[in-house]
């Protein structure tokens, strides 16, 4: 589903270099669950911005479902965004004025939809994140749990076969962070092909594969991956 070669990205900042990513070639199958690790400067969310069509690299290819990423137009690449991936984000990124309902329904803007089709889809995907009775509350009339449901709700809704998670659990307490994983699990066992970003080490456990970078590389020595479960030393600290 996913496929890298040699990925580079390097930024600029006040006449120096910073090299982010140093030649990633990883593959991510379709219907897998990949966690990806590392401390502060690894380059984790560097990989995560250019997967989803949001970072161009400076060196390098990759390709989602046969399709060259960066070999597309900006105007497609966003409609690419749109069908194939869905994005979770650690602060939520609720609209705060707008009902869980309608957050949902964001992503549906541009679809050919009815108004009447679009709440229906939506009220079925907040429904099938345990969220049904609850489609007409605002973000702070939820829990931090029941707001990342939403979250996940909307990246979903579009029925796209990538979600791209940024630190899921980062600001949820243990057991509420427990049950979101179980519902990235959940979705993963539907078919979905989840690759996320964290810091937390218990959250390996339900994901099929870890992804461990240092310095903007693959870690030496592990292949690029681990078991479920499975964590160096590496993976503490965000």
């Amino acid at each position: 589903m996913i496929s890298m070669q040699g990925l580079q990205k390097t930024y600029k900042t006040r006449g120096d270099e910073v090299q982010a990513l140093r030649g990633i070639d990883l593959d991510i199958s379709r219907g897998e669950s990949v966690a990806v690790m590392g401390h502060s400067g690894s380059g984790k969310s560097t990989l995560l911005s250019i997967i989803g069509g949001l970072n161009p690299p400076t060196l390098g290819v990759i390709q989602i479902d046969g399709i060259d990423l960066y070999g597309l137009s900006q105007e497609k690449r966003a409609d690419f965004r749109r069908e194939y991936l869905g994005f979770v984000f650690q602060q939520f990124q609720l609209i705060p004025y707008l009902t869980a309902l309608e957050n949902v329904m964001l992503p549906l803007t541009t679809t050919r939809y009815s108004n009447k089709e679009k709440r229906n889809l939506a009220e079925e995907v907040l429904s099938r994140v345990g969220l049904e009775g609850k489609t007409n509350r605002l973000p702070n009339q939820l829990s931090g749990g029941e707001q990342e449901r939403v979250a996940i709700a909307r990246a979903i809704v579009n029925e796209p076969p990538v979600v791209l998670a940024d630190e899921p659990t980062g600001s949820l307490d243990t057991k509420t962070g427990a049950e979101i994983m179980d519902l990235f699990r959940e979705l993963n066992q539907e078919g979905l092909t989840v690759l996320m970003v964290t810091h937390n080490p218990e959250n390996t456990r339900y994901m099929e594969r870890t992804i461990l970078l240092k310095d903007g590389q693959v870690y030496p020595g592990q292949e690029g991956s681990l078991s479920a479960g499975s964590c160096q030393p590496i993976c503490g600290g965000e």
